[in-house]
């Protein structure tokens, strides 16, 4: 096992049981439980359970996929041209039920690649991943939001 996919089996979401959901961000428009079910969409699109349409130029892909496979961290209020600047409306009656429907997204997100190995999804942003590849972005992804609550 990978320290990425040790963070989401065994860290992650102890980290987020810390949120009491009135937390304001260091930035950004996200409540907690928002930035939750905004994680949860991630790891849906990293299996393939939500496919969302290519934003990149192919010109500049390959320079943006670098970035996303690289250790630099996103910067602070970085733009998402998929998200609107207003916070989307919260789906889950309570943050304890965003964070569970974010186990149950994980689980399938590895359970998906366990039986399908070699499979690639797309990334709106970054192009075609793969599993290690999208355990990589998701790990910088997750790190990105865990500091915009002060989690690390």
């Amino acid at each position: 096992m990978n320290s990425n996919e040790q963070f989401f089996k065994e860290e992650y979401i102890p980290v987020l049981k810390k949120l009491k959901g009135n937390e304001p961000g260091q930035w950004g428009v996200l409540s907690p439980q928002g930035m939750i079910e905004h994680m949860t969409d991630a790891f849906a699109n990293a299996y393939g359970r939500i496919i969302l349409p290519a934003q990149t130029p192919e010109s500049i892909l390959p320079k943006v996929r670098a970035f996303a496979l690289s250790d630099t961290p996103f910067k602070e209020n970085t733009k998402n041209a998929l998200m609107s600047e207003a916070p989307a409306p919260l789906r889950n009656q309570s943050i304890d039920d965003a964070i569970l429907e974010l186990e149950h997204e994980i689980k399938a997100f590895m359970d998906y690649y366990q039986s399908s190995p070699g499979s690639k999804n797309l990334n709106p942003f970054f192009g075609e991943f793969n599993y290690e590849e999208w355990l990589h972005l998701l790990h910088k992804h997750a790190n990105h939001h865990l500091k915009q609550f002060n989690l690390v």
